[in-house]
């Protein structure tokens, strides 16, 4: 089968959709991914991928710009005609199902999560529901990354019980992201939070708490990984983050494209964020036997279990987060160690990789009538 996959930027294939992909070459299908341009496309065309360059505006709410996004989906399904068309993010998932919905093809959003349209409240997540009702109403197949947005979802009548599937995440090679020993508790503590720089994801906070943490235990390190500058209403500007450095409240490692060697360095992984679809860098630091500290919101606590693998605190709250913290800190360096080997065993137990490939395998032979 020829089989299109569409989300807002590349590299998010290359990184969080591999396995999936690595699997659909290997059953012979043809793959090709339409997503904005950028330095991933070399390594998804190595790997065996096609690629189309799709024009977007990921982060605007211009509905004259969002009603061309629907008629180029339309114009480039056509010239595709792929058997199925497997969809990421919102405005992909939205104007994506109604293009293929108008050209008469099968399409499986997964809603990876909720994002700051569902965030904001009022008339902007009205309108999100709205388009996600006309968008999934009739589709036979919607994936879920938590419980909690799939029920949202229900509730809201934005679809049937009977199309939402859960999965957990996009899953995690457990072999790649082995356990790593935690750091000698001799060492300065580690605090790291991994992610681009929004305040959805609750960088603010992770710095007011770094802020308390530090007036206390002064040689705590709190470090960010992750991009400055992100294409989101809610980005945090490059001089914001210098002053911080100035203060000496945290460390800016910029990117990389390998998070593992900063987790192994930490002796706990940090994600204050508002909500989630399920976090990535939480379920890779589990994989890796790190404790995880991270707020009670939907995603999150999907992938934590409070006072097991790590350690829940209210979000948008920093004195909550810091207290968290401090209360890492108190542990002794044995209880640290198995709350990480608890979370590995999580990660087996529930999050394997081989665990998504298969709901898609299943969804695309129920869509398309082959196996």
């Amino acid at each position: 089968m020829h089989i299109l996959m569409t989300v807002n930027a590349a590299w998010n294939i290359w990184n969080f959709r591999r396995p999936l992909v690595r699997d659909l070459l290997s059953q012979g299908h043809r793959v090709t991914v339409l997503a904005p341009s950028d330095d991933s496309v070399a390594q998804l065309q190595a790997m065996g991928c096609g690629f189309q360059s799709l024009e977007m505006d990921v982060k605007g709410l211009n509905p004259v710009q969002d009603l061309k996004l629907m008629t180029r989906f339309k114009r480039i399904f056509r010239a595709e005609r792929p058997d199925v068309v497997l969809s990421y993010t919102i405005k992909n998932n939205i104007f994506g199902a109604m293009a293929a919905r108008a050209v008469g093809l099968p399409f499986i959003p997964n809603v990876t999560g909720l994002g700051t349209a569902f965030l904001s409240g009022g008339a902007l997540r009205m309108v999100a529901e709205t388009l996600s009702r006309r968008a999934f109403g009739r589709l036979p197949v919607v994936f879920f990354q938590n419980e909690d947005d799939r029920d949202l979802f229900v509730s809201r009548r934005l679809l049937r019980p009977g199309q939402a599937r859960l999965l957990p995440g996009s899953g995690i090679d457990l072999t790649r992201f082995a356990a790593a020993d935690l750091p000698d508790a001799e060492e300065p503590p580690v605090f790291l939070m991994i992610g681009r720089l929004l305040r959805d994801k609750g960088v603010i906070e992770f710095v007011e708490a770094a802020r308390q943490v530090k007036s206390r235990v002064p040689e705590a390190r709190f470090q960010l990984l992750g991009a400055i500058g992100s294409e989101n209403r809610t980005a945090i500007g490059a001089p914001t983050v210098r002053s911080w450095q100035r203060e000496g409240l945290i460390e800016h490692l910029g990117i990389t494209p390998d998070v593992r060697p900063f987790i192994a360095k930490a002796q706990c992984v940090v994600l204050p964020s508002y909500r989630e679809g399920a976090p990535r860098t939480l379920i890779e630091a589990a994989a890796m036997a790190r404790p995880l500290i991270t707020t009670d919101v939907p995603g999150c606590r999907a992938v934590v279990e409070d006072g097991v693998t790590g350690l829940l605190c209210r979000a948008r709250d920093s004195d909550s987060l810091a207290e968290a913290c401090l209360r890492f800190l108190d542990m002794p360096h044995g209880t640290k160690v198995a709350m990480g080997q608890n979370g590995r065993q999580k990660m087996e137990r529930e999050f394997d990789e081989a665990i998504v490939v298969a709901a898609y395998r299943d969804a695309i032979a129920h869509l398309t009538g082959q196996g």
